[in-house]
């Protein structure tokens, strides 16, 4: 790309009080966490058969990988061709062990491979119990079952993830996240609601007695609306968790997808921000029941990015992606998503958002209109690919040639 190009972008964004070399500047420090599960449509390494809990990966597009070194070489791809540096987000069953125990009994020794890994990248970790796709989550309830021994397992496993966690935190030196999601619900409607959260507020309590030194360590509840053969309770609501998280010190889990589909999740930012001092989010692309597309560059994303820098929290919100799509090539499915959460970030910072504010309080509400249109044609690309470049990463299309040729170099012979 021309300098002269740049420079004219520049100016047009200057002229609007917009400084663009502040914006990349700020985009370059921003960790986004990309999920490994999306490599493998969910698998693990486990190998305990099908998945459940709602979870579904549809789609059967070849080169999926099924070791930890192709997941690892895979993710080597990605982030080639993802501008920064950034995080891998992990579930407890990419554990990489020969011994194989009970996901009660998992250690920080079961994920050393995955911290030389990250190490020698500079990336972080983050961390999930895997309370899914386990004979003690196939009638649907983990943390908020009715029978002890099974929501007592459920709880040692949380603990044991969050021990992992503060491993990945010590040994990285970058913060790590450690979320909890559980699939518990009921799939018609049923005759006790507030039992089973009950249970699942006495299992939260005793997973969190032991205490972190949040420099390694911080954790996250995720609600849901629904899931699949779960579409009439959902034990762990939205309500429930942001109303745990306030009252014990943990942060609210918001991803995107566990909405209504006509439900802002840009919209619960600012709201969430002002009674906590962080929360997290899980991005991904809500279509009809399915919560679980790629992200790409649309309202909704760039809703979302727009009130976390209008919010003035790039460093309260940590945010990671969420999704897993089998029907196109995995490691182009990361490379667009992550790519396109930068975008939206860009997009945000590239807005003047206290002339904005200004003209919305003085109640000059036909210029903010205006201005809010005008700026959705204004060159940001140029700007993105200066990121891009500095970044040392292919500019536009241009990185999907490399995806081509290491489909026929190393996917295609999966």
């Amino acid at each position: 790309m021309s300098e002269q190009f740049y420079d004219y972008t520049k100016e047009i964004y200057a002229a609007a009080g917009v400084d663009t070399e502040k914006a990349l500047d700020e985009l370059a420090k921003l960790r986004i966490s990309m999920h490994c599960w999306q490599g493998d449509d969910v698998g693990g390494y486990e190998n305990t058969g099908a998945l459940s809990g709602g979870i579904t990966a549809t789609g059967n597009y070849p080169g999926k990988a099924v070791t930890p070194e192709q997941l690892m070489r895979d993710m080597d791809k990605a982030f080639e061709l993802i501008p920064g540096k950034h995080k891998i987000n992990l579930h407890a069953i990419y554990a990489i062990t020969d011994s194989r125990p009970e996901r009660d009994a998992l250690e920080p020794r079961h994920f050393e491979k995955w911290v030389e890994f990250a190490k020698e990248r500079g990336l972080g970790l983050d961390v999930n119990p895997t309370l899914f796709s386990h004979p003690y989550a196939a009638d649907g309830l983990t943390l908020s079952h009715p029978d002890e021994k099974i929501r007592k397992y459920w709880v040692r496993h949380c603990k044991a993830m969050r021990k992992v966690g503060e491993y990945f935190g010590k040994e990285t030196g970058i913060t790590c996240l450690n979320n909890i999601w559980i699939p518990d619900g009921l799939k018609d409607v049923p005759g006790d609601r507030m039992g089973p959260r009950i249970r699942l507020k006495e299992s939260l309590d005793e997973i969190f007695e032991d205490k972190y030194d949040e420099k390694y360590l911080v954790d996250s509840i995720e609600s849901k609306l629904f899931g699949i053969g779960l579409e009439s309770y959902t034990v762990g609501s939205h309500e429930f968790y942001m109303n745990y998280a306030a009252k014990n010190g943990k942060m609210c889990l918001l991803d995107n997808g566990h909405f209504h589909p006509l439900e802002s999740v840009a919209d619960k930012i600012p709201s969430m921000l002002l009674f906590n001092e962080k929360i997290a989010l899980h991005v991904t692309r809500g279509v009809r029941w399915d919560s679980d597309h790629v992200v790409t560059f649309d309202d909704g994303i760039r809703d979302i990015a727009k009130e976390i820098v209008r919010c003035n929290a790039l460093s309260r919100v940590m945010i990671g992606l969420d999704y897993f799509d089998a029907s196109i090539n995995r490691v182009a499915a990361w490379v667009i998503g992550m790519r396109n959460m930068q975008k939206a970030l860009l997009y945000a910072l590239l807005l003047p958002h206290d002339g904005m504010k200004k003209l919305q309080d003085e109640g000059n509400f036909t210029k903010l209109l205006a201005l809010n249109e005008e700026f959705k044609t204004y060159p940001f690309g140029a700007v993105w690919d200066r990121f891009c470049e500095r970044s040392g990463t292919p500019v536009r299309e241009e990185w999907l040639a490399e995806i081509e040729n290491y489909e026929k170099i190393e996917l295609g012979k999966r």
